[in-house]
């Protein structure tokens, strides 16, 4: 595997290819939608920070809504039959003590990713979502593997 390409996805991006990569990403509140094709064994990913797009402005990947209908569209611009999709979700964690945590992000992040794919009737074989820790994911778009790891808020200490 040492031959094979690494990439780093950035929030608001998506990456679908049908060469073989390792992909890492890193969330928090954001989402990742791993997808992969189990009969042509290629897959794609998104990573978006916001659940809807308001309609002004450009359609930007860094809107769930956005960004799971680019990555369907990717998959099957790139050969792809929808019945043979997969997803995988990942993310939508709580993990910083703000005030923002009222808008449940994360929570929502996770929720739009649920209904837009039983919408699609693209099954979801696995799901790592919630709670308040973030993650670091290493997708093999390859074979679908996914490796998690937690990344755990240690907090701030103040020296005076």
């Amino acid at each position: 595997m040492n031959n094979i390409p690494l990439f780093f996805l950035y929030p608001s991006a998506i990456f679908v290819t049908k060469q073989p990569y390792i992909i890492n990403t890193i969330l928090g509140s954001c989402v990742a939608v791993c997808m992969w094709d189990k009969v042509l064994k290629f897959g794609g990913i998104n990573h978006y920070m916001l659940p809807f797009w308001n309609g002004q402005g450009l359609a930007s990947p860094k809107y769930g809504n956005i960004a799971i209908e680019k990555l369907i569209e990717k998959m099957i611009g790139l050969g792809s039959n929808k019945k043979n999709l997969i997803a995988k979700v990942f993310g939508g964690g709580e993990i910083i003590e703000t005030q923002q945590n009222i808008f449940n992000i994360g929570e929502r992040n996770i929720k739009l990713a649920e209904e837009i794919l039983f919408k699609e009737n693209i099954p979801i074989k696995s799901l790592s979502v919630g709670g308040n820790m973030g993650r670091k994911i290493i997708f093999y778009t390859f074979t679908g593997e996914i490796r998690q790891k937690y990344i755990i808020n240690r907090g701030e200490k103040v020296i005076e």
